[in-house]
């Protein structure tokens, strides 16, 4: 095994001290211009590469920023996070991205990993309905922000998307267009996103003088493609089924539609469709998926700025204070949902 290069090591070939190595890396401009240039030439001869964990033990400070999501394989995350890579870069810190793939033993498992690390500061959206994750993570005194999650009961800062008007945008529709009967598939009932989005479903319901029956849920495990086309063939199997369906997010409607077209059944003429998200896949889908749009980028991005903020490392000097933003959604339509009933 080859051995690592260390400082001394570029001390020695340079011919110079310790601390004159330590200043060309950490101060150039306090050395002379002849020996910065040595020192230089011996670290791209040895090949050294500075101890960063090393640093932020000495420094007491990472720059690095955690972030933590439910689920990577799905394009609202990539975008959430390609939102929060700019900002943190913008400040000169890394994003470190880990997916807890909607599972709480694997986020707990992350977060002790980032206080391990002693990052900066964490983005969190929490898989743990309990909250117990994020107590104990407290306890290491480093700061987060939740994103797509509201901060409830908590006094730290959250970036989210009003997901009971999105609810309320994406059924409101369906009704508009003559629905008297809705499916909702809607994922993991224990996520909040789900309990507020089919909340705002049966506001609009309601406006419409149609009561919760109306509305038929079907769970799924997981919010992927596969869990869509598996809510596809149980809707397909109903007496009585709805002529429209919801999805809780953009993969599941994809499933879904990918089941009505294996089956022969028109979309939308035979049933409407109704997504959630609006990735970059909803419009290039074999038909265009009518999905409420979240500003995913701009949540990553507002996320990071107020951990930024919050741990000293923002543009304004003023006083942190924890702040909940939360954003709108909109309704994009397509042709999956463009029937007159």
């Amino acid at each position: 095994m080859a051995q690592s290069v260390g400082i001394k090591d570029v001390a020695r070939v340079a011919g110079v001290s310790v601390g004159t190595v330590s200043n060309v890396i950490n101060r150039p401009d306090t050395v002379a211009a002849e020996t910065r240039a040595r020192v230089l030439s011996a670290i791209d001869r040895l090949g050294y590469v500075r101890s960063e964990s090393a640093r932020q033990l000495r420094a007491g400070r990472s720059r690095i920023m955690g972030l933590l999501v439910l689920d990577m394989g799905n394009p609202f995350f990539v975008d959430v996070a390609r939102g929060a890579e700019r900002a943190a870069r913008a400040a000169g810190l890394g994003v470190m991205v880990c997916n807890s793939a909607q599972s709480p033993d694997e986020e707990a498992e992350y977060l002790s990993l980032f206080a391990e690390q002693r990052v900066r500061g964490v983005l969190l959206t929490p898989a743990d309905a309990t909250g117990r994750n994020i107590e104990a993570f407290r306890r290491h005194g480093i700061p987060f922000v939740l994103v797509d999650r509201v901060a409830e009961g908590t006094t730290e800062c959250s970036v989210s998307v009003d997901d009971v008007a999105g609810g309320a945008l994406a059924v409101r529709h369906l009704v508009d267009a003559g629905h008297r009967s809705v499916a909702y598939v809607c994922g993991p009932p224990g996520l909040n996103q789900v309990r507020d989005r089919r909340t705002g479903a049966l506001n609009a319901l309601a406006e419409a003088g149609l009561g919760p029956d109306r509305l038929r849920e079907l769970p799924t495990e997981r919010l992927d493609v596969a869990a869509g086309r598996d809510a596809g063939a149980r809707l397909l199997g109903l007496a009585d089924r709805p002529t429209a369906v919801f999805c809780a997010n953009d993969l599941l409607a994809l499933g879904v539609l990918q089941a009505m077209y294996a089956a022969g059944v028109g979309v939308p003429d035979d049933l409407a469709i109704v997504g959630y998200d609006d990735i970059e896949f909803a419009a290039a889908a074999a038909v265009p998926l009518t999905s409420v749009r979240q500003p995913a980028v701009t949540m990553g991005a507002l996320a990071a700025e107020l951990l930024l903020e919050e741990t000293g490392s923002g543009s304004t000097a003023e006083p942190h204070e924890h702040r909940r933003v939360v954003l709108r959604p909109e309704l994009v339509v397509r042709r999956s949902s463009l029937t007159a009933r």
